[in-house]
Parts: C-alpha cells; structure tokens; sequence
C-alpha cells in the first residue's frame, strides 16, 4: 500500500519503531517488577499494577492542559520535545538498571520505575495531540481515511511484535538492554520527526465559523481577550467538545464503547479458563488472533477509503463488534473463539481508523490539540469505570451466579462480556443516528492502483 507522501511515511516509520519499543517497555516493566525486583513478594501483583495506576494519573493530570500548549505552539517542535523527554527519562530508567544489584532498595527502584513512567506519561500527552494535528497538515482530506487505516494497522503490528519481545529480552540479555531499546525507539521517532518538511502554522485566536461546514460552524469564536489565559483556552476547546453535534457524539461514544470493551479486556483471561475450558497460556493467543483481525481490518478500511463515509464506517463498525463480542461471550471452544476474536478485530480496526478522519472533518485545526486532550482523559476515565466494574460484578454480585433463560446458560463471566456487547452495539446505534447530519456522500474510489500493496 503506498504510504500517502513523503512526510506521512516518515511520520509511519518513527512511529512503527516507537510503537513497538512502547508495548516492549511496558511488558518488560511488568516482568521485571515481577519476577526481578519483587520476586516471592506478595505485593508484586499489587506493584505492577499500579503501573497502570501511574498512567492513568498522568493521562488525566496532564492532558487536558497539554491540549492548550499543543495548539498554541509548533507541532512538529513539540513532538521533538517530547520525543527527546521521553529517550532522556527511559535513558536514566536504563542506568538505575544498571547499576550494581544491592546499590538501590527495591523501594527505591520502584520510585524511579513509577517516576519514569508518570512524566514519560506526560510527555506522551503533549506528543499524541501534536502528531495528529500534524497529519491534519501533511495529509490531504481525501486521503486521511487511508491514513487512519494504515495507522491502525501499524499499531496493531507493534500490539503483536512489542510484547513478545520483552520475556526474550528481559531474560536473555537483561533489562538494561530492553529499556534501551526503548529510549532508542524515541531518538529513532524523533529523527524521522525532524525529516518532516512542513510549515509551521500560526494558530488563529478565533476559529472562523466559515472554516469547517457543518456543526463546527456553530461555535462561537473565541474573544481575543479570552485567549491569554490557559484556562479560557481549554474552555474553548471543552466547548468545541459539547456544542459540535459530531464531535459530542463520538465522545460519548467512545465513552460507552471503552466501558464494554474494556470489560473484555480485564476478564478475558478467567474467560478462558472458565468459559472455553482452556489452560491460561492460550490467553497470549487470544490476543494475537484479535491483532490479526486488526491488521486485516485496518487495511481493508485504507482500501474502502473514499467509497464509504468516515461517519458510516464508525457506527456500522461499532455494531458489528458490538455483535461479536456477544458471539464471542456464548462460545465454549478455543477454536472457535480465536476465529470469532479475529473477525471481531475486522470492524474495531474500522472503528479505530475512521474515527480520525471524522474528528479531522469537524474540528478546526486551531483547536485539535485541546479536543484530543479532553478525549484522551474521559476515554481512560471510561476505561477505569470498565475494568473496575467489571472485577467488582465477577467478584461480588455474580461471583456465584448461574441461570438458563430461553434455554441459554448464563455465567458470571459470559455474562458480563453480553452486556458488554449490547453495550457497544447501543453505541453504534447511537453514533449512527447522532453522526446522520455529519455523513458525508462517499468520495470518488481511488485508482486501484493507489490502493494495491
């Protein structure tokens, strides 16, 4: 597949390298802390997963004002800066590795870890909302679509080649070197980042209501006045979020979406012991067959790039893994449930990928960076309430529950992942209906051969 022009295939290939140095550095982190620094503990679990605690403090901390700073600075400037926080923080993370075993108490090396990971969080909040502003620039309309799919297939890449890669390294030649590795993928991030060739824009202080059609037309332009202050600037963007029809409606979306998939996500491993009678090794399986499906899925959405709407591709793809996952809950064979998950992948990887070309047609360049920032927040807030909800309905209310309603067995697990769902297909249904007056007639298709791989 051609890779759009120059300045999107550097973009790409930093971020493939990143991409998967990131998914390495956080399975090497949670099996160091493990199984090195906190072997036999009976703490370790509780350690590792305040990893994920870590991240979510930075991500809702930080990034709402990040969004502020993203859209009044360069956004190619930004990403170097943050590339070269990030390569700096894993680069000290890597000496505390280093050092002689006994110089740093466990408690110590768990600060560093903690350290590390929360302003390296922070860092990353100013870089993702600077990157997708960025291919807003390098990247024509009518190619965004394509864009998207291609980057969601990338991610889905580094999701199967990133953690795989840390037991081998870890093990075989240590955590100093898996940590380098990382703070290497930065510096590799950060010199395709500065081959980019654009022009840097100067953020207009009212966004012009004759700028983007539709519903984003109806936001009021920001006084002049107003946009001194750091706190009327993410006002402003907190109002693009709740007066653009478009822009609530994939918000609340992805708010309902993110509760049910990540149901999925925090139980599937019971799921398979439970439910599909299976060892827990097949879990890793699970989860590879799901990244194929979202490989598939995201180049078949580059291909439908231009024939079908960005709007259309969302809700439709939301209702379809909203199906399969329902499918999914009702299975009881390994077989099967990997093919169920690989096709279920298919739609996600659409949901993921339209979902840029639809907030890049409705939010103005001036104020993408503070959207990003309020989204990135609510959907690991909604994420938090997901896996929380879940681990406290299997492990309390349906601990013990078992029930045939219409002939069809119900458990705790399989139970939970129905609603989940139902839940998700409810978004679709939503979206499709909310998104109606922002669809947009399909573009011409592209020549054959500008999608051929």
């Amino acid at each position: 597949m051609v890779l759009i022009n120059r300045d999107y295939r550097l973009l790409w290939a930093g971020q493939l390298v990143s991409q998967i140095g990131d998914f390495a550095f956080s399975t090497t982190l949670s099996l160091w802390i493990g199984t090195v620094v906190l072997a036999g503990r009976s703490y370790a679990p509780a350690a590792v997963s305040a990893l994920v605690v870590v991240v979510a403090v930075a991500t809702l901390l930080v990034g709402p004002l990040a969004g502020v700073f993203v859209d009044r600075w360069d956004h190619r400037r930004t990403m170097l800066g943050a590339d070269l926080a990030r390569a700096v923080l894993i680069g000290l993370l890597t000496a505390v590795a280093f050092l002689p075993g006994g110089t740093l108490s466990d408690t110590a090396v768990l600060v560093a870890v903690y350290a590390a990971v929360l302003l390296a969080t922070a860092a990353a909040q100013f870089f993702n909302p600077a990157r997708f502003a960025l291919i807003g620039e390098v990247v024509e309309p009518e190619q965004r679509a394509r864009a998207a799919g291609i980057g969601q297939a990338t991610q889905a890449i580094a999701v199967i080649a990133g953690p795989p890669l840390a037991a081998p390294l870890l093990f075989s030649v240590g955590v100093r070197w898996a940590l380098l590795l990382n703070a290497v993928s930065f510096l590799v991030s950060m010199a395709a980042v500065r081959a980019v060739r654009t022009t840097a824009r100067k953020h207009e202080e009212t966004t012009e209501p004759t700028a983007v059609p539709g519903p984003v037309a109806q936001v009021p332009p920001v006084p002049p006045s107003e946009v001194a202050s750091v706190r009327a600037e993410f006002m402003a963007g907190l109002r693009m979020v709740t007066r653009s029809r478009p822009v609530t409606a994939l918000v609340a979306t992805i708010v309902l979406v993110t509760i049910g998939a990540d149901a999925l996500n925090s139980l599937n491993v019971f799921f398979v012991t439970d439910n599909l009678g299976a060892a827990s090794r097949w879990y890793g399986t699970l989860e590879m067959a799901l990244g194929f499906g979202l490989i598939a899925g995201a180049l078949a959405t580059a291909w439908l790039a231009g024939r079908l709407s960005g709007a259309r591709v969302f809700s439709t793809g939301l209702i379809l893994t909203g199906i399969g996952l329902v499918a999914y809950s009702r299975l009881t064979g390994l077989g099967p449930a990997i093919v169920v998950l690989a096709v279920t992948g298919i739609p996600l990887a659409a949901v993921n990928a339209s979902l840029t070309p639809v907030l890049l047609d409705h939010v103005p360049q001036s104020h993408l960076g503070r959207v990003i920032a309020v989204i990135n927040p609510m959907q690991q807030l909604a994420a938090l309430v997901g896996v929380s909800a879940a681990g406290w309905l299997a492990s309390t209310v349906l601990r013990d529950f078992s029930a045939d309603i219409a002939g069809v067995r119900f458990g705790r697990i399989d139970t939970i992942f129905t609603f989940a769902g139902l839940l998700v297909v409810a978004g679709g249904f939503y979206a499709m209906a909310a998104l109606r007056s922002a669809d947009r007639p399909a573009q011409q298709a592209p020549e054959p051969a500008a999608a051929a791989r």
